[in-house]
């Protein structure tokens, strides 16, 4: 348990309907009574109850604001510290009078980002996969991502890490004894059980990775690049994928000079679209710089949607640039599908599979459902896996279980070519430290700072 008491703002700034001032710590119940004024006093109230009456300024008597206010005493709350939420009525005036009133409180200080969540890590009410979950939760982009973020935080992630790292704890338990005691042997403690429980662990560390390349797309989103010669239709696309227009559409070669971003979902998958200028050569200084901007995103993508138009014949410049693809993850877009068709399929073909060509009219909005099940297909083998799966998601958390299963996979190699037992165990505990590293429970103090520094403040 910490000793201060610390008070942040915990909804965004702007008008609202209200808005919450969150206070965390030992005086919290103390210090924001002594700026309370209802029927009872706050100090005598119970946990988990609201209580209506009026921020005053106890040198002034002045009433600043009406509020609601609701107790949550410890270790029942959050962050298992005394808390109390100040609910105000919404608006920038309105949360800055308490705000300021508060911070002259002689025992309260502002939180840093994070720190709430990061006291409920270190009071052990959460771990802290989970605490890494509640930033998913706010970043969230699709019902999907959401859900795999909640289930995280309820704590799916840690139950199946907590489930590992017992059988190593009974592995290496098993190991200390028989060190110690060779002659019970106990549990016939030999190579071959160290190797068992290896490949038992293993199993289960891949069973989590399984779904590590979908958990990271539905967490981070898929960049994606739409590029093209201009005037083939890559605005026109980006406004029907996100259902508004976001980018200036005109029949004037080269209206798109900046790389404009959208985020969108489709079929359950975030996707981060950027609208690139067109790609070609020009003696505009302005749209060089564009179509420079065009190619980096190109490089950084992990998706590209390459538009053509299929009303008019191949240009030098798109054969070339399929040229440049071939071998990237690619969909060829096919647009304009309304007009007769003058592009040569063939040599698209030559460059790309079948099913990676998308016939469509973003005009008329035909096809837009064959490119949503392309992009599926391509990164989740056309559906996501079922929904009683755990996510891993984190970058974090999947280089570490990677490697914890080099970890293990020494452990066996070594154990396979007669290495004693009391070496074998060096490499079964960096495991289970590394499994650790997951929760929390082995993670150095300057890790747990960055992670909780990406919080907003007020969380």
């Amino acid at each position: 348990m910490l000793s201060d008491t610390i008070a942040a703002i915990s909804t965004a700034v702007g008008e609202s309907g209200i808005a919450v001032i969150r206070v965390s710590g030992p005086e919290a119940i103390a210090e924001v009574g002594a700026l309370f004024r209802s029927k009872k006093p706050l100090t005598d109230v119970d946990s988990h109850t609201v209580h209506y009456g009026f921020i005053i300024n106890p040198k002034t008597q002045e009433k600043l604001e009406e509020v609601l206010v609701s107790v949550f005493r410890a270790p029942r709350s959050f962050t298992t510290e005394d808390v109390v939420e100040i609910s105000t009525h919404g608006g920038i005036i309105s949360v800055k009078r308490v705000m300021d009133l508060l911070l002259l409180q002689p025992n309260i200080r502002l939180a840093e980002p994070g720190e709430f969540t990061k006291r409920a890590f270190l009071n052990g009410r959460i771990d802290l996969s989970q605490a890494e979950a509640v930033i998913d939760l706010i970043r969230s982009k699709s019902d999907r991502a959401f859900s795999v973020a909640l289930k995280q935080v309820e704590g799916d992630l840690s139950r199946k890490i907590a489930a590992l790292r017992h059988t190593l704890v009974e592995t290496l338990a098993h190991i200390e004894v028989n060190i110690d005691y060779p002659e019970h042997d106990v549990e016939s403690m030999t190579t071959q059980f160290i190797k068992t429980k290896c490949m038992e662990v293993t199993e289960g560390i891949e069973q989590l990775l399984k779904t590590a390349n979908q958990g990271k797309i539905l967490r981070e989103g898929i960049t994606t690049a739409i590029v093209g010669r201009p005037n083939v239709g890559k605005s026109s696309l980006l406004n029907a994928l996100a259902r508004e227009n976001k980018a200036i559409v005109t029949d004037i070669p080269g209206t798109t000079r900046d790389v404009i971003e959208e985020y969108v979902t489709i079929n359950n998958i975030p996707l981060k679209l950027l609208d690139t200028a067109g790609i070609r050569e020009t003696i505009d200084v302005v749209e060089q710089i564009g179509v420079e901007r065009s190619k980096a995103a190109v490089n950084e993508a992990d998706l590209i949607l390459l538009v053509l138009n299929n009303a008019e014949l191949l240009h030098e410049d798109e054969i070339h640039l399929m040229e440049q693809l071939r071998g990237r993850q690619t969909i060829v877009l096919l647009n304009k599908i309304d007009l007769p068709s003058q592009l040569n399929r063939e040599v698209v073909r030559r460059y790309f599979p079948e099913e990676a060509i998308v016939e469509l009219s973003v005009k008329t909005e035909e096809g837009l459902e064959h490119l949503e099940e392309a992009i599926s297909k391509l990164f989740f083998g056309g559906q996501l896996e079922s929904g009683d799966l755990t996510y891993v998601s984190n970058v974090r958390h999947i280089a570490l279980l990677n490697k914890a299963k080099q970890s293990l996979a020494d452990a066996y190699e070594a154990a396979d070519i007669g290495i004693p037992i009391d070496i074998l165990q060096i490499d079964v505990r960096l495991a289970w430290e590394q499994l650790g590293e997951v929760i929390g429970d082995a993670a150095p103090d300057a890790l747990i700072d960055q992670i909780f520094s990406q919080f907003c403040l007020g969380k």
